[in-house]
């Protein structure tokens, strides 16, 4: 058989490169259609597919990133292949380079996919960012990282993360306890991505002094908000008017960003989702970012993108009430 070979210099790096039981390359076998198979230091690739190059390239680039110290497990190599099939000239260094922040237990928050680097330059970017998109892409959980960061440098003085309360096949008056009691579950993703960013004590330290709310949408009603960085999450659940509402609250020296799914409204029948009509409304506006997230960017278990791509091919997408609102 006519192959490349790759030969490289490090034995412990050309074992954390193949994975465990050669994982990582019978990934590459799959993702590419190219046989690939170790013998020593060695990387054979079979140079009549034509793919090969594409294979060579992304193991330099894997091999160059454990050089560097990168912990690089299975997930991190499926998410580097998908980046290289998105954007074959992507170059995975200056992915895992792009530290958003360093959260809690020493771990690094960087993009993960093509989508999500391009969300992350327009957090950067512009003060009014739309993140729309599938569950499990990250639209919520990055954007809390970056305020985060903003917060712990002093370009802003404030975290404010709100929700829309809206029942999704339950009644809210069935839950135990007094209204913030039965409002905390619509809550709960926001508290899990702060409690996974910056620690628990930490989180709860911020929300005692009032650095970081988390609240309701129906509690933003007359506020201005100035220096603050302002998340609202699950946007496609606020109706037209609350979406003015909230967008009209942007005070001086703030960001505000608003992340959705289009495909998951659980507002009753009639009402338009504020999500897609201020989209409309507001796309011709400069000043504001828009990304749109796809399958290729979902980063939660390999699992949760094929079970899109069903609902989606079976046409019922739109049609899916999720009652299970993850913050990844």
């Amino acid at each position: 058989m006519n192959n490349y070979e790759l030969t490289f210099k490090d034995n412990q790096c050309v074992s954390l490169l193949v994975g465990e039981f050669g994982s990582h390359l019978k990934l590459l076998r799959e993702a590419y259609g190219v046989d690939v198979h170790q013998r020593g230091l060695t990387l054979k690739v079979d140079k009549e597919s034509p793919k090969a190059d594409l294979v060579c390239d992304a193991l330099q680039q894997l091999y160059g990133l454990i050089e560097d110290g990168e912990v690089i497990r299975l997930d991190e190599v499926r998410h580097c292949v998908g980046i290289l099939q998105m954007d074959p000239d992507a170059d995975l260094k200056a992915f895992f380079s792009d530290t958003v922040i360093v959260a809690n237990r020493n771990r690094r928050i960087t993009p993960r996919t093509v989508g999500q680097r391009l969300y992350l330059q327009s957090l950067r970017r512009f003060d009014m960012v739309f993140g729309v998109g599938p569950a499990g892409t990250g639209k919520t959980y990055l954007a809390v990282a970056v305020a985060a960061a903003a917060l712990a440098k002093g370009d802003v003085e404030r975290i404010i993360l709100a929700r829309p309360a809206v029942e999704a096949g339950e009644k809210l008056g069935y839950l135990p306890g007094d209204l913030n009691e039965k409002i905390n579950p619509y809550l709960r993703p926001l508290f899990d991505a702060l409690h996974d960013m910056l620690g628990r004590e930490r989180t709860e330290r911020l929300l005692e002094t009032g650095e970081v709310e988390v609240v309701p949408m129906a509690f933003m009603r007359g506020r201005t908000l100035d220096r603050a960085y302002v998340i609202l999450d699950e946007a496609q659940n606020t109706s037209v008017e609350q979406m003015k509402m909230f967008l009209t609250r942007m005070g001086v020296h703030s960001k505000v960003i608003v992340t959705g799914d289009e495909t998951q409204v659980d507002l009753p029948r009639g009402i338009e989702s504020g999500l897609g009509h201020c989209l409309k409304t507001l796309q011709h506006l400069e000043r504001i970012g828009i990304c749109r997230f796809g399958i290729g960017d979902v980063v939660r278990h390999s699992l949760v993108g094929q079970i899109i791509e069903a609902y989606e091919a079976s046409g019922e997408s739109r049609e899916f009430r999720g009652t299970n609102r993850g913050h990844r």
